[in-house]
């Protein structure tokens, strides 16, 4: 299938797959005329690549949870791929952390409960509401 026949496929822009292929997580073959030419498992494989981007893991990650074509995981591979994912998992629920307490100090500045420090005189109930001329 050749790179139009992918990106009409799985809805992934040709540009992207080729990003895929230079960061090693997508293989093609090159015809006499040198269109790209990828096995139909492709489509499963960017399906795939598509899904551990967007849970925000990390292209190199990626590449290394991909089973290289022809070769089967040791029991240390698939371990240590479990290991790298449970370390991006912990690094999501610490950001999503970071973000609540950065949204609890927010809330707290809005519903007038604390003072942004360096504010000499707090700010009127009006302000906050965004209803302040």
């Amino acid at each position: 299938m050749r790179i139009g026949e992918l990106s009409a496929a799985t809805g992934v822009s040709s540009r992207s797959l080729r990003y895929y292929e230079q960061q090693g997580l997508l293989r093609s073959r090159r015809t006499t005329n040198t269109y790209r030419d990828y096995e139909p498992d492709a489509v499963e494989r960017v399906a795939f690549i598509q899904d551990l981007f967007s849970a925000g893991l990390s292209s190199r990650v990626i590449r290394d949870s991909l089973t290289p074509a022809g070769q089967t995981r040791t029991e240390a591979d698939c371990s240590a791929l479990f290991t790298r994912v449970r370390e991006a998992r912990d690094e999501l629920a610490r950001q999503e952390l970071r973000l609540a307490q950065r949204r609890k100090t927010l809330d707290s500045y809005l519903a007038g409960e604390a003072t942004p420090r360096g504010v000499l005189a707090p700010c009127t109930r009006q302000a906050a509401d965004g209803t302040a001329d």
